[in-house]
């Protein structure tokens, strides 16, 4: 089906084999936003725009926002640039979303990052398109970014698909109460036995984990979320599996953000193997998203 006003995916060289993927995946040409940086380290971007100097009426951009802070300036140019070179309806596709985590103010003073940001991105594009947002405390991510058009994919289910090839009979394991709703999908997908774990976090890498009570004995575990960031969490869960009688753990994540020593702490615990879908690229990548988020896309662009 042809997109009307659509004629590219713009990106950032960083982010050219996905935006391939993607502008392949949806029927559209991708093109690269030029960035030059100053030895003061300020930006300067231009966008490729046709010969006579526009953009089509509906773009697309392409950003994934792991490593955030400097995207987030790289799209506030981009996107009030593309306004003045004619787009009047822009669609960011962010297959992973940052800044959802910090939904409230548990301290005094504190900045709810999640209504700044998700603010600041909704005041910039008519739309967005991404997979899993860490939502906590909300329903729906209009919630937290007021875009007309907020459609969110989820890499659940791709991955118990993959799951279902590589342990099948899998005993699939959430290690909080946050990864119930991707537990759910995924185990509903392929009847997957399923249960979640109970955490107390006392700090960004000191967390207590309480098995669900579960049959572990002789079982191939897959311990299933949305993100790993320190790897302490799937980590601490491993070794208790494992302490329960489970033949295998694997790890299954939507977001493989994997910061510093985390893939070390996963296997120092027991972890067999790491699987991740590619709205960030990393080498545990086993599952493509560029169809889903196509197929999001054409809806958004039909709308």
């Amino acid at each position: 089906m042809a997109l009307p006003d659509a004629s590219c995916v713009l990106y950032f060289d960083d982010e050219a084999a996905p935006a391939q993927r993607l502008a392949q995946a949806a029927g559209l040409t991708a093109q690269a936003i030029e960035r030059h940086r100053f030895p003061d380290g300020e930006l300067k971007l231009r966008l490729p725009v046709d010969a006579s100097g526009r953009l089509p009426q509906r773009a697309v951009l392409l950003r994934s926002l792991h490593q955030p802070n400097e995207k987030l300036v790289e799209l506030l140019l981009a996107a009030r640039t593309a306004r003045q070179l004619g787009a009047q309806h822009l669609t960011l596709v962010a297959p992973y979303l940052a800044y959802m985590r910090q939904d409230i103010a548990f301290h005094p003073g504190e900045a709810v990052s999640q209504q700044v940001v998700g603010g600041f991105l909704a005041g910039l594009f008519d739309a967005v398109i991404t997979v899993d947002p860490h939502l906590h405390r909300i329903e729906r991510l209009e919630q937290a970014m007021p875009v007309t058009q907020a459609v969110v994919l989820s890499g659940a289910e791709p991955l118990a698909d993959l799951i279902a090839q590589r342990r099948p009979g899998a005993l699939l394991v959430g290690p909080d109460g946050e990864s119930a709703q991707w537990i759910a999908q995924a185990a509903a997908r392929h009847s997957f036995d399923h249960a979640v774990c109970t955490k107390v976090r006392h700090g960004d890498r000191n967390v207590a984990i309480e098995l669900p009570a579960l049959n572990a004995q002789g079982r191939a575990v897959v311990l299933l979320d949305d993100m790993a960031s320190t790897g302490r969490t799937l980590a601490l869960a491993t070794r208790l599996l494992l302490q329960a009688g489970a033949a295998s753990v694997d790890v299954a994540v939507t977001h493989a953000l994997f910061a510093g020593d985390a893939l070390q702490v996963l296997t120092e615990a027991g972890v067999g193997e790491v699987w991740s879908t590619d709205c960030i690229p990393h080498p545990s990548n086993a599952v493509a998203m560029a169809g889903p988020l196509a197929a999001a896309l054409h809806r958004v662009l039909a709308a």
